[in-house]
C-alpha cells in the first residue's frame, strides 16, 4: 500500500515537472539575425588597431635605439602608405555608396 502511494506521488510530481519544463521551452526558435558587421568593424577599429600601432611603435623605437634609422624610416613610410591605402579604400566605399544611392533613387 505504501509503495503504491509513493508511486502515485512520484508520478504526479514527475508529470508536474515535465509540464513545467514543456511550458518553458519556446515552440519556435528565433531566426538568426546575421553578423553585426558594423560592430565587428568598430571593435577592430577601437581595440585591435591601436594595439597593433603600439606594437609597431615599440618595434620602430627599438630599431631606432640600435641605430637602424634607415630601416625605421623605410618601415614608417610603408606603414603610412598602408594606412593611406586603407583610408582610401574606406573613402571609396562611402563614395560608391553615395553614387549607388544617387543613381537608383
Amino acid at each position: 500500500m505504501i509503495a503504491i502511494e509513493l508511486m502515485e506521488t512520484a508520478s504526479t510530481n514527475a508529470a508536474h515537472l515535465l509540464s513545467t519544463l514543456a511550458s518553458s521551452i519556446p515552440l519556435a526558435a528565433e531566426e538568426p539575425k546575421g553578423i553585426n558587421t558594423e560592430g565587428v568593424v568598430t571593435f577592430f577599429a577601437s581595440k585591435i588597431a591601436p594595439i597593433l600601432l603600439a606594437v609597431l611603435g615599440v618595434i620602430f623605437i627599438g630599431r631606432a635605439s640600435r641605430g637602424e634609422i634607415s630601416k625605421v624610416l623605410t618601415s614608417s613610410a610603408i606603414a603610412i602608405v598602408g594606412l593611406a591605402f586603407i583610408a582610401g579604400a574606406a573613402t571609396l566605399f562611402f563614395i560608391g555608396d553615395f553614387l549607388i544611392n544617387l543613381i537608383f533613387e
